[in-house]
């Protein structure tokens, strides 16, 4: 158990790991050693990212994905197996949010965030599941949500959807175990990212979630790394149907003044 957290020799594939988030837990997969695929829609950015992966001295491949279609998908796991070989950990971190009035949104809204935030998981699963399964320790790594466990203002459709990929990564847990796959989340707290950092620092929304935060700090994306690599690793050969909250300790928060 000493290199239980050695990921040399193993692919990854993070979907979504081109920005944000993702691609800090891909660049934090390829430190441990992984050989990483980082993908998403656009092509320059996954280049960008692919060769960041190749700067650490691991092997990676280009291939843009859209995880609303399933051909796209496919694809990418046809190629990943192509030219690595193998794939041993998947990481579903596309994701789609939109602030509005529940009142105000519409069923295609609706029904564009869960496509690609939980039946976009679902499709990459059930793609790569095969994979997984050769692999003899596949791992699976969904990328939750604070919004999986209690409700922020005007993103009712983002928390749905989070919620039901908790729910999914729990299913395939139970199912997926005794074929040698593990199903596991990470659940983020308040993180900055170039997306979110006027917001957080400018308005009454973000000073909210900062004095709700126990540790008075919003997180640093770096700062997800280590659940990832434990959750992909041999570290975490009997974890199954967990969420590994990383918030800075805002769920466990009660009043605090």
């Amino acid at each position: 158990m000493l290199n239980s957290l050695d990921l040399t020799g193993r692919v990854a594939v993070v979907i979504g790991g081109t920005s944000g988030l993702g691609h800090a837990i891909a660049l934090g997969l390829a430190d441990a050693g992984a050989d990483v695929v980082p993908s998403g829609r656009r092509e320059g950015l996954v280049r960008e990212a692919c060769a960041q992966v190749e700067k650490t001295g691991r092997r990676s491949l280009a291939v843009p994905v859209d995880v609303v279609d399933r051909h796209s998908v496919d694809a990418l796991r046809q190629r990943v197996l192509e030219h690595l070989g193998r794939v041993d950990i998947l990481v579903n971190a596309a994701g789609r949010i939109a602030r509005k009035p529940t009142v105000e949104v519409s069923e295609t809204e609706w029904r564009d965030i869960l496509d690609v935030n939980a039946t976009g998981a679902l499709r990459a699963c059930q793609s790569f599941y095969e994979a997984l399964v050769r692999s003899g320790h596949g791992r699976v790594i969904n990328i939750a949500s604070l919004n999986s466990f209690v409700s922020l203002n005007e993103v009712a459709a983002y928390a749905a959807s989070k919620s039901a990929l908790l729910s999914l990564t729990r299913s395939l847990a139970v199912e997926w175990a005794a074929s040698g796959v593990n199903v596991n989340a990470i659940a983020p707290g308040v993180f900055v990212t170039d997306l979110n950092r006027k917001i957080l620092a400018e308005t009454e929304r973000g000073r909210e979630l900062l004095w709700r935060t126990p540790m008075k700090r919003f997180g640093c994306a770096e700062e997800l790394i280590g659940a990832a690599v434990l959750l992909a690793s041999d570290a975490a050969s009997y974890i199954a149907g967990q969420c590994l909250v990383v918030d800075g300790g805002f769920l466990a928060s009660g009043v605090n003044s």
